[in-house]
């Protein structure tokens, strides 16, 4: 039904590309090396009835790759921002990809903030509630992850394409403008923003 660009944003070693492989595979990935550059990979996932492909972008976190990787942010409906839960800087890293982010991608960028290495607890350097709060004041979704045990990271990618589903439904975002990150699956849902029950209720009705 729709195709929306995604970006997995965060400093190096944080598990960025373990979170991916993670998603579109189901398992960790053991032998996981720097990313240079930018790393892609796609998956269709159910969200409220609706089918939805998500093109991500797993970008570098090293300062000299910066320059390449920020040509990928334009565009990006979602983005995952990925700090470490056992290393305070990775945290301190994240209002400068923050502003990266709103500023190269677009203001209505729809953002996951995502503790990874949820595993790790007992090295834990960043409270929950303290990076709640820094979601709080930043208006971002939270969740602590583990692309190790696999929690949470399914639903990290599902609360941020539902929440783009959501501001589309409500005219907050325009699929139609240059740049959005969105692309249409069906010609037919165009008429989403003006949604109609029917058919809300033949998506849910589809056994599939």
């Amino acid at each position: 039904d729709f195709l929306f660009k995604f970006l997995v944003i965060g400093n190096a070693g944080t598990g960025k590309s373990c979170l991916l492989h993670q998603f579109i595979e189901n398992k960790f990935k053991d032998d996981s090396n720097h990313t240079i550059g930018v790393e892609f990979g796609s998956k269709i996932i159910n969200v409220g009835g609706k089918y939805v492909k998500l093109q991500i972008w797993d970008t570098a976190g090293q300062e000299r790759f910066r320059s390449v990787t920020r040509s990928y942010y334009r565009g990006a409906a979602g983005a995952l921002l990925v700090y470490d839960i056992t290393s305070r800087e990775t945290y301190n890293a994240l209002t400068n990809w923050l502003t990266d982010a709103r500023m190269l991608a677009s203001q209505n960028i729809v953002i996951i903030l995502c503790g990874n290495k949820k595993d790790l607890d007992a090295d834990r350097e960043v409270t929950f509630l303290e990076a709640s709060r820094f979601a709080q004041e930043n208006e971002l979704m939270f969740l602590e992850t583990s692309a190790l045990t696999g929690e949470n990271v399914e639903e990290a990618f599902v609360q941020c394409a539902r929440k783009i589903l959501n501001k589309i439904e409500s005219g907050e975002l325009d699929p139609e403008r240059m740049g959005s990150g969105i692309q249409y699956g069906d010609a037919a849902l165009r008429q989403l923003r003006s949604p109609r029950r029917a058919q809300a209720q033949s998506a849910q009705e589809c056994g599939c």
